[in-house]
């Protein structure tokens, strides 16, 4: 079954049925959202079957690979391909979107939007994901990279609420911007490497890249990637688009699309630049480091949950971001985890806050408060949806910030430290925000809300119980996951031309 195309296919399912949502008249929405969460599942269930059939003692770090010809004079191709970090990006992909689709089920009924249109948007937004962490052709990934704004654009802009223009437009223009530096550095790519895309190709041509002309090109997918991902100091744009979409399409925003930038930062900029790579490695990590303080601190005063989940996943990232460039592969495993583990745990706080956020009329902590009383299930999600965010021995997110901060200490130990100050802060704006909205005396302006009377209905423990479910599991047995990671991890290490270092004992000694 390995020659069975599967990434194409499995690009090309969603928008297929993108378009048979969006065909579905907006009268019949019940329909249309029917058939949205049928074909998400169909995507899984292939996505499944190709994570099965994915060798991890294949010699080849990439799998399943298909190559049909676009435009010959520039050597573009249809390249599609996975390594094991694809893989288990994909696979999120894959869990995330129906259960988001299922969470989402009623954001629209109450406005004057159209239920098809925004559960199409839903499936093209999946499509250009999958494209772009399926892209093995170096111009594909560039279009994919690009696309991928368009959905979510209106999804914020016309389903969102708030400041949701203001947030659309940001959105789009940081993105832009960021893809402006990587058009440029993928032209400059394509005339320095030999007329080809093709990222293998490139990345055996890279040992002959100019010294200056690398570390300029890496500076140009590196700026668009730190935007998306996003990191300090580009981060700005996140609160607010995550502020102002709806709970579901934040949970892909920050669960899934911000993911592009850590992932290419690993697939491009390392394999592709590694001189470069090692050079910029210090700057990389003050800014990681920055960004995991800054953040944190930031979330600490938030009154709006959205934005303050929002920025809690900007400090994640910087914990992605110094086991990146660690260079080891304890933190290059971890920095994969975390972003498996952190679009689950991202993804189901961000959904359950938008449950909390329905039911209230409002999104400001200080509208709720004892809120526990009313709705106990929902807040004891939410408790732990906040305790795995900020990795909680026995949830998922332990396991990949553990590798993370392992990694980086052996090699870059004062970096280390300065991130578990972040782990104390998370403690303190995730505990500090559930007691302010579940604990405490009840606020009796919710006895006035029927909605908030209303426990977890028999959709919202669906959609809620698989994503519990995987954060418990790889809590405790990752091995599945890692086993699939660490192949690519260690061959990303050495296109940088890196290697872990010797262990020691006490005395000093290299061990034996």
């Amino acid at each position: 079954m390995k020659d069975f195309p599967y990434l194409s296919i499995l690009t090309l399912l969603p928008l297929v049925g993108a378009g048979v949502v969006a065909a579905v008249p907006r009268a019949k929405a019940e329909l249309a959202k029917i058939i949205a969460l049928i074909w998400s599942l169909v995507v899984l269930a292939l996505s499944i079957v190709m994570w099965v059939a994915f060798s991890v003692d294949s010699q080849d770090r990439f799998q399943f690979h298909e190559s049909y010809a676009w435009i010959r004079d520039w050597g573009v191709n249809f390249t599609f391909a996975a390594d094991g970090i694809a893989l288990v990006m994909l696979m999120l992909i894959a869990v995330l979107f129906p259960v988001v689709i299922l969470a989402s089920w009623h954001d629209v009924d109450q406005s004057r939007r159209s239920a098809p249109t925004y559960f199409a948007l839903l499936l093209a937004f999946e499509f250009t994901m999958i494209g772009v962490f399926a892209a093995a052709d170096i111009f594909l990934f560039y279009v994919f990279f690009e696309i991928m704004l368009i959905p979510m654009y209106f999804i914020i802009g016309s389903f969102g609420s708030g400041q949701k223009q203001y947030a659309a437009v940001k959105f789009f223009l940081y993105s832009l911007v960021g893809g402006l530096f990587m058009l440029a550095a993928v032209i400059g790519l394509w005339v320095v490497g030999g007329h080809t895309f093709d990222f293998e190709a490139l990345v055996k041509a890279g040992s002959s890249f100019d010294t200056d002309t690398a570390r300029w090109l890496f500076l140009g997918f590196f700026v668009a990637f730190a935007i998306k991902a996003p990191f300090f100091p580009f981060h700005t744009w996140l609160p607010d688009s995550g502020g102002a979409a709806p709970a579901g399409a934040a949970a892909l925003l920050v669960g899934v699309m911000d993911k592009v930038g850590t992932f290419g930062i690993l697939r491009y900029c390392l394999p592709l630049f590694p001189e470069a790579s090692r050079w910029f490695a210090p700057a990389a990590l003050i800014l990681s480091v920055i960004g995991i303080i800054y953040a944190a601190l930031l979330a600490v005063g938030q009154n709006d949950l959205k934005r303050l989940v929002s920025y809690t996943s900007i400090a994640h990232f910087g914990f992605i971001g110094i086991g990146i460039f660690a260079f080891t592969t304890q933190g290059g495993t971890g920095s994969v985890l975390y972003m498996v583990n952190h679009g689950l745990a991202t993804g189901l706080l961000f959904i359950v806050v938008g449950m909390f956020v329905a039911r209230r009329g409002s999104s400001l902590v200080s509208d709720f408060g004892g809120a526990g009383k009313l709705v106990p299930v929902l807040a004891g999600v939410l408790f732990f949806a906040g305790l795995a965010s900020l990795a909680l021995p026995g949830t998922a997110p332990f396991v990949s910030e553990f590798l993370v901060l392992l990694g980086t200490f052996s090699t870059h130990k004062p970096y280390a430290v300065i991130a578990t100050a972040g782990i104390v802060l998370a403690a303190a704006y995730v505990l500090w925000m559930i007691q302010r909205t579940t604990q405490g005396t009840l606020n009796p302006a919710l006895d006035e809300v029927p909605a908030m009377r209303k426990d977890l209905s028999l959709r919202e423990k669906v959609v809620v119980a698989p994503l519990i479910a995987l954060l418990l599991v790889l809590g405790f047995y990752p091995k599945p996951v890692t086993d699939v990671i660490n192949p690519a991890v260690q061959k990303t290490l050495q296109d940088v031309g890196t290697q872990d270092p010797t262990p020691t004992v006490a005395d000093g000694k290299a061990g034996r």
